[in-house]
């Protein structure tokens, strides 16, 4: 399929630069066959039904981008590295600005005396960096000196009240370095609230990496390759998910994400295993879903993967009507604007 096919203007005035307060009021757009609802998160509980569950990712956002100084031969420069993913305890892929003033065996001086030596460079900007700490010290001192990894199209740098903002009340397992964004709007009296209609929460994992913001550069998506990501699906998550179809509840992705993984694990009779892996699942329209019956996400970027995503779900003619009339109403885009709840088609 052409990308273009993908494409829509959206002006900037409609990118949310900070999320809802509280995060339940954000708006929710329920999209069903040809019928668009505009109701709000905190209605959740009276638009499901009890038994239905909700899937979320549980992944806990590092502050990822990091700045330094390159101390080389050739002279110091100073440098920003952008984690994408561990590859070993010690060594993350990242993306790099400006990666021209990087080579093999420089090493960068970060604060608080951690150092990153260049292992490799890629195409595009990545490079792989090995540090001077290992495992759980390293996510310490990546916490301590880096920033939170907001995205380019915030237009703003990160601030003490991003710390919080960018991540979910699920976060429990370290490795994201982008939020998984449709879980930013659930609250503790959201989730009892749930809780209280008879609606169940499941977690899994999946790390979001920076290729998340990457562009699709191709002119048709089958010439696109999808960055992996590294994700789980614990066999309790798995039989909770397959107890709650068996009994007749509807499988909701809280999440592109969750999506991505539910799909991963989900075998073609519909039943899903334990998983834990790579996955460079890549959804366009035409796709046979098996692990979920609705979506609930954000609004997405034009002509990237996520928005071939919700198109695959729900038809990319009805996905642009439904970005058109979110639009003509106001709602926010993004990854602190509102969300929409999509029935798989």
């Amino acid at each position: 399929m052409k990308v273009d096919a993908f494409d829509f203007d959206l002006p900037t005035r409609f990118i949310a630069r900070r999320p809802a307060d509280p995060r339940d009021s954000a708006r929710l757009m329920v999209v069903a066959s040809d019928a668009i609802q505009d109701a709000q998160v905190r209605d959740l509980p009276g638009l499901l039904r009890p038994g239905d569950l909700l899937v979320c990712n549980d992944t806990r956002v590092l502050a990822a981008r990091l700045r330094g100084t390159r101390a080389a031969d050739r002279g110091t420069a100073t440098v920003e590295i952008m984690l994408n993913r561990a590859s070993a305890p010690d060594t993350w892929t990242a993306f790099a600005r400006p990666a021209k003033r990087m080579a093999l065996g420089d090493i960068i001086q970060l604060a608080g005396g951690l150092t990153a030596t260049v292992r490799a460079k890629g195409e595009g900007g990545e490079v792989t960096v090995r540090f001077s700490l290992s495992g759980g010290a390293l996510l310490t001192a990546i916490e301590a000196v880096g920033e939170v990894p907001l995205p380019p199209y915030m237009g703003r740098a990160a601030d003490d009240a991003d710390q919080a903002d960018y991540q979910t009340m699920f976060a429990d397992r370290p490795g994201a370095v982008a939020a998984p964004t449709a879980g930013l709007h659930f609250t503790p009296g959201l989730t009892a609230r749930l809780a209280a209609a008879g609606v169940g929460i499941a977690r899994v994992t999946l790390h979001v990496g920076a290729g998340t913001y990457q562009p699709v550069k191709a002119d048709d998506t089958d010439d696109h390759v999808m960055h992996p990501e590294w994700g789980e699906v614990t066999a309790a998550a798995a039989a909770t998910v397959n107890a709650a179809r068996e009994a007749g509840g509807r499988i909701i992705a809280v999440g592109t994400t969750a999506l991505r993984m539910l799909e991963t694990a989900t075998n073609e009779d519909g039943l899903v295993s334990g998983f834990a892996g790579d996955t460079d699942l890549f959804i366009t329209p035409g796709y046979v879903f098996r692990g979920a019956d609705l979506l609930m996400t954000n609004f997405h970027l034009p002509r990237s993967t996520l928005f071939m995503l919700v198109c695959a779900v729900a038809g990319t003619r009805r996905m642009k009507a439904a970005y058109a009339h979110a639009k003509a109403v106001g709602y926010r885009f993004y990854s602190y604007g509102d969300g929409c709840l999509l029935t798989i088609s």
